[in-house]
């Protein structure tokens, strides 16, 4: 059985609501620790004009963005930048603490994956898609299972608090 990849192209100067799942959906982001590494990354990255964040929600298996790439960071994106400098960062820390087994692959560019290669990137096409995907990831801490704040501005992961 083969199972349908979600696209994960952005081009840079387009908004987009974007999703990076944390490998085996492992819940590597319980840590607050883990989570303001995200997030200091991510003011980085603004800081230097890469991005522009306009939402976002850390979670303990998977974050959500809605964002725009305005330019490349050397080389690579800076969707890439993220993803590549988080996944060093924590697995330096995982085999530190001996638990690097748990995000071993069997592939032939890469021993870990801390990230799942099957980023979803969704295109911002109107404001009312936007604030519909904005209501999404605030409401992600409070909805279904999570349960991990009283309500969407007490998440301190979150842009609710922003917003509100």
């Amino acid at each position: 059985m083969q199972t349908s990849k979600r696209k994960s192209y952005t081009a840079l100067g387009r908004i987009y609501f974007w999703t990076a799942t944390i490998h085996k959906w492992y819940h590597l982001l319980n840590e607050d620790g883990k989570k303001q590494l995200i997030l200091d990354y991510l003011k980085q990255l603004s800081l230097d004009g890469f991005i522009t964040v306009f939402g976002f929600v850390i979670m303990p298996n998977h974050l959500h963005l809605i964002w725009r790439q305005n330019k490349m960071n050397g080389k690579e994106s800076p969707k890439s930048s993220l993803l590549k400098y988080t996944a060093h960062t924590f697995l330096k820390q995982l085999k530190i603490e001996g638990n690097a087994w748990q995000y071993k692959v069997n592939e032939i560019n890469k021993a870990h994956e801390i990230w799942q290669r099957d980023s979803l990137g969704v295109e911002i096409y109107s404001r009312n898609v936007a604030r519909q995907k904005l209501d999404y990831i605030h409401a992600n801490p409070v909805n279904g299972k999570w349960l991990l704040a009283k309500d969407d501005i007490s998440y301190q992961y979150s842009s609710a608090k922003f917003y509100e």
